[in-house]
């Protein structure tokens, strides 16, 4: 009997991975979503009430911890400010690089660090709705976990995104085991169900 089981477990181990590509078009990924709903979250940008450390190699007067500004830029000493929205830390610290090369500083030598993300909301059928810190690699689940759970009449089966960057929330489907990534500035509603 045990050997029986075991052999049924292993066989369902070994075909729930190649369940995507079996129903391909019934586990289709909303376009919008993009690397969201994928296996990695989408790379993070940087935008407004997120907090860096920059560090400039051998220029202790200028390194320090900043913060993005509610028009996305970062106030930086000699070169003022540098518009940070949308980009990437990398892509920050190469813009800050070519500004401070630009006459300021001989071959600047620069560091980013996130010190503190923007945090993400969750409302609705959750035990306790609220703004949150956001983690790096949250998913749609352990965005319900910090809030507590789903309450007894959430409906568990989908979710309604707003990115910080979008206008409109939009309706993901939970169903599938797919791993949905939560954002920095994002606002989770989870619904109602209605029996």
């Amino acid at each position: 009997m045990k050997r029986w089981l075991f052999m049924v477990l292993a066989g369902l181990a070994l075909a729930i991975p190649a369940l995507p590509e079996l129903h391909g078009a019934a586990l289709a990924q909303p376009a919008a979503m993009g690397a969201r709903a994928t296996g990695k979250p989408a790379p993070f940008t940087l935008g407004p009430g997120d907090k860096i450390r920059v560090t400039v190699f051998g220029e202790q007067s200028i390194n320090g911890e900043y913060t993005v500004g509610p028009d996305g830029a970062v106030s930086f000493p000699l070169i003022g400010a540098v518009d940070a929205r949308g980009r990437s830390v990398s892509e920050l610290r190469d813009a800050l690089t070519r500004k401070l090369a630009a006459g300021y500083i001989l071959d600047p030598r620069v560091s980013i660090d996130v010190l503190n993300f923007r945090p993400f909301y969750i409302l609705g059928e959750v035990n306790r709705p609220g703004q949150y810190p956001y983690a790096d690699g949250l998913s749609v689940a352990q965005a319900v976990a910090t809030a507590g759970g789903y309450t007894y009449r959430a409906r568990t089966s989908k979710v309604f995104i707003r990115r910080a960057e979008q206008e409109i929330e939009e309706e993901v489907s939970l169903k599938g085991g797919r791993q949905i990534w939560v954002m920095p500035g994002d606002t989770v509603r989870v619904g109602e169900r209605y029996f």
